[in-house]
């Protein structure tokens, strides 16, 4: 009995409980929601604090207790929708019909976690580098080169489009081509007006026109040549003997492309030539004086490679390594060396106005000749006549054969002259002064055949093409940093290039059509050019002073370069000759004897 005594007490103390934390969670949560306070306040008077039921009370309705639960939960849902820190609902925004973009739905927390840590929105990522150089330059070359060739064997049948008649427009006055596509239709504006004369309009080759031919419109042959409107031909093209028999015809081809592009596009290749950017050989030359206006480096037929250093001439022998000294000038200073173009003969300019010539074989002083009253900084054989340039502005022709100190004088450069070659096919004397000019001289006349002055800083940089008669390259200073080329035959200049740095010294490739140049101030750079496009096939880096000389191996594959650096490094640039004859191996085995000077 006592257990049963105490049954409604238990069961009304659990309804309390939980009447009153219902209405305690639905007060705090929203104190404005009337129908689950209202019956939260009913059942608070109906239940006592200590669990029993008040005198006169009625009994818990159980319905209306379900309802009442149902409606807390479903309101408690629907507040769970709502973020429990706006006490009010935001204005929405409402947009036009554009999209105007904003940060509302984005969660800029979780974005900025998401940055990786090698960068961040004020520095953002570096872009990967494309791959650059020689040989990805000339790929892209190769690559367009086809493309444009391809694009012009598709749409133009390897035919370049000429332009209309004067008529630029459709004109009923004028009959129009079996090949126009365009309607003459009198509602439309004709470009230019019809109504204007012939006077007022513009040249053909500054209106713009379209192309005769159809380039989107396909038209049979047979049809094309007979002038028919229609665009889809009746039946299949034949030859004049019967059907089109030709295998490599586009009417049996499933490819989008006719026969001629792709015999292009399987053609082979030329491979694209690498050339090393490091040199293959480096020499110490001590004392290589870094003078922009002296020539102390040649390399003659005999493999032999002379240097001036001091007051001295060192030989390097390509094959064997092995270096002579050759003389020593003791009182004197050595500025410009030369070798004859075939034998083991080498002239020596010196500072004091000197021009000494020495057979290399037995390492003898041969004679010493004079005229000069200055250093001779350049020197330039022509077989027996030697040409020799000077400070004092004079250039000296001399006769090795005649017991003579010279035969011409050539009065002519306001400074001194620091660039002087022979061109021995076409006779002619090219020389550059300090006086940033250009003079070409034919054969041994006293007056000079051109005088160029295009020039704005000192041309000592200058070199006959073997390639093509009478085309002759030069360079100029700091102050001009170009390279021009001249046909001396009309004397006009054809092209130039800026090279954006002084020009100290140019070569042409004895086995291609290639030109190489040496800078100064301010890469001090050699560059291998590609004539008569001007484009870089490679740069070379390496020294540290202005390359102030340069010169080539008689196989023509390996240029050697000197500057201030003292230092000479050997560069492979060009590839071996062809065909058989000169160059090749085995050179300076040997020196060939020579009869010449007495």
């Amino acid at each position: 009995m006592a257990d049963n005594q105490h049954e409604p007490h238990q069961t009304s103390s659990i309804v309390t409980q939980f009447m009153e934390s219902s209405a305690t969670v639905d007060l705090s949560t929203r104190q404005g929601d009337d129908a689950a306070s209202s019956a939260t306040r009913k059942r608070s008077h109906l239940v006592g604090a200590n669990g029993h039921n008040r005198e006169g009370s009625e009994p818990v309705d159980a319905g209306a207790l379900s309802r009442a639960l149902q409606g807390v939960e479903r309101e408690s849902q629907s507040r769970e929708r709502t973020p429990v820190g706006s006490p009010s609902r935001k204005r929405q925004r409402i947009y036009g019909d554009r999209f105007i973009p904003n940060r509302d739905g984005r969660d800029l927390q979780a974005s900025f976690s998401l940055i990786p840590d090698n960068s961040s929105p004020a520095t953002p990522r570096a872009k990967k580098r494309a791959p650059h150089g020689e040989l990805h330059f000339q790929r892209n070359e190769e690559a367009n080169r086809v493309f444009s060739n391809l694009l012009q064997s598709e749409l133009f049948n390897n035919t370049v489009p000429q332009p209309t008649p004067p008529t630029l427009s459709p004109d009923p006055a004028f009959p129009s081509s079996s090949h126009s596509t365009t309607i003459n239709d009198p509602s439309r504006a004709r470009t230019p007006p019809s109504g204007l004369s012939s006077s007022v309009l513009a040249p053909a080759s500054l209106t713009p026109s379209t192309p005769h031919k159809n380039i989107f419109t396909y038209m049979s042959p047979q049809h094309h040549r007979n002038g028919s409107a229609h665009l889809t031909p009746s039946r299949t093209p034949q030859s004049r003997h019967g059907p089109n028999l030709n295998p490599h015809s586009d009417l049996y081809s499933v490819s989008p492309i006719n026969y001629d592009s792709q015999r292009l596009l399987l053609s082979p290749k030329k491979a694209p030539r690498a050339v090393s950017k490091v040199p293959f050989k480096v020499l110490d030359a001590p004392d290589l004086a870094d003078d922009f206006y002296l020539n102390l480096v040649d390399w003659g037929s005999s493999n032999i490679l002379g240097v001036g250093l001091g007051s001295c001439v060192f030989m390097w022998n390509s094959a064997t390594g092995r270096v002579t000294k050759l003389c020593d000038l003791q009182d004197d200073i050595v500025t410009s060396v030369s070798w004859i173009q075939r034998g083991s003969h080498v002239s020596i300019g010196t500072n004091k106005g000197l021009v000494q010539i020495w057979d290399a074989e037995r390492c003898r002083r041969l004679r010493t000749m004079t005229g000069h009253s200055a250093r001779v900084g350049a020197l330039a054989w022509n077989d027996h006549i030697l040409s020799s340039g000077s400070r004092d502005r004079l250039i000296f022709h001399r006769d090795v054969r005649q017991p003579e100190q010279w035969l011409r004088k050539l009065p002519g450069h306001k400074q001194e002259v620091c660039g002087l070659r022979w061109n021995s096919e076409d006779g002619q004397l090219a020389s550059g002064g300090n006086d940033n000019k250009l003079m070409v001289w034919d054969k041994l006349n006293g007056t000079p055949l051109y005088k160029f002055s295009d020039h704005t800083a000192a041309v000592k940089a200058i070199a006959w093409s073997p390639h093509q008669h009478h085309l002759l390259a030069s360079g100029g200073g700091t102050a001009d940093r170009r390279i021009k080329f001249w046909n001396t035959q009309t004397g006009t200049c054809t092209s130039e290039i800026d090279t954006g740095s002084q020009v100290c010294n140019l070569a042409w490739s004895k086995n291609s059509n290639e030109l190489v140049s040496t800078h100064g101030f301010s890469q001090n750079q050699i560059v291998v050019w590609k004539y008569p496009s001007m484009t870089q096939v490679a740069s070379l880096t390496g020294h540290t002073y202005r390359v102030l000389y340069l010169a080539m191996s008689p196989d023509g594959q390996t240029v050697v370069t000197g500057a201030g650096d003292e230092t000479l490094r050997f560069w492979k640039c060009f590839n071996k000759r062809q065909r058989d004859g000169i160059g090749g191996e085995g050179l300076g085995t040997r020196m060939e004897l020579s009869s010449v000077i007495r």
